[in-house]
């Protein structure tokens, strides 16, 4: 069965707007407490409470769809092509040091493909998401939950690659990262943490996002589609491919994002 895409994108708003209330509550409080996943990944009150709120909301509005999301392992051991998926904190190192650049991220993949998606950075009241029709916008604040306001289309660089704008991680800078970036003709370079690096280059802030590191599809999905309905590419490092959710375990290669009009490097 088909869903609708508008009930779908309002639900997926006001979730990710919902979260980023509980999020920030913890996030403003004094001290909260830190702990380790069995994956030494660490996890925090504010991760627990997003991931509740919206994994409650969508099974109620969406119980025939299957649901993965970060802070269940037990959701880990499915193997679907159509599902939607939930990063509660996306960026929970940025979040502990105070830094801002984390996210709420849910979307929806479809036949393997993340075709619709929110992305909530919520210290940053910056809100990004696709509409009913697969375009990207974002929303400007300040936001109601319940009625959208002033949106912006969004659209990918035309990139000048003799000056490219490149984005990378924050938290997961690495040599070989820094080698590959080596390679263009670099104007700027910037970093950010979470899935907001998608979104820079979905709104042309950036013109290239690679990641040569560990990565899970409730990482990249929700950034990812908001990505392509901007007009931009994600694609397997290795072979430029194109990228595929619903992989088992839902681990990711490496990969890079970009506008379409990036020279690429050969890897």
């Amino acid at each position: 069965m088909a869903l609708d895409f508008d009930r779908l994108v309002a639900q997926m708003r006001r979730l990710a707007l919902e979260a980023g209330d509980v999020i920030l509550e913890i996030y403003e409080s004094p001290d909260f407490e830190v702990r380790s996943k069995s994956d030494e990944s660490p996890v925090t009150a504010a991760d627990e409470a997003a991931d509740a709120l919206i994994s409650a909301g969508l099974r109620a509005a969406f119980p025939e769809v299957a649901l993965v999301t970060e802070e269940q392992a037990a959701s880990h051991d499915q193997q679907v092509s159509t599902f939607l998926i939930v990063d509660p904190l996306d960026g929970t190192k940025e979040f502990i040091k105070r830094r801002g650049d984390f996210t709420v991220n849910i979307a929806y993949v479809e036949d393997s493909v993340p075709v619709r998606g929110v992305v909530y950075a919520p210290a940053r009241e910056r809100l990004f998401y696709t509409l009913a029709d697969g375009r990207s916008v974002e929303e400007i604040g300040p936001f109601d939950k319940d009625a959208p306001g002033e949106t912006r289309p969004l659209s990918v660089s035309i990139p000048d690659n003799r000056a490219l704008m490149v984005v990378a991680s924050k938290s997961h800078r690495d040599q070989a990262t820094d080698d590959y970036i080596g390679r263009y003709a670099v104007k700027d370079m910037t970093s950010a943490g979470s899935s907001l690096k998608f979104c820079l280059v979905a709104t042309g802030e950036a013109d290239l996002y690679p990641r040569l590191g560990r990565t899970m599809e409730w990482d990249t999905a929700a950034g990812d589609a908001v990505l392509r309905g901007a007009g931009g590419r994600m694609i397997r490092f290795e072979d430029h491919a194109p990228f595929a959710y619903g992989k088992p375990g839902f681990e990711n290669p490496f990969f890079i994002a970009c506008a379409p009009g990036v020279l690429l490097a050969e890897p």
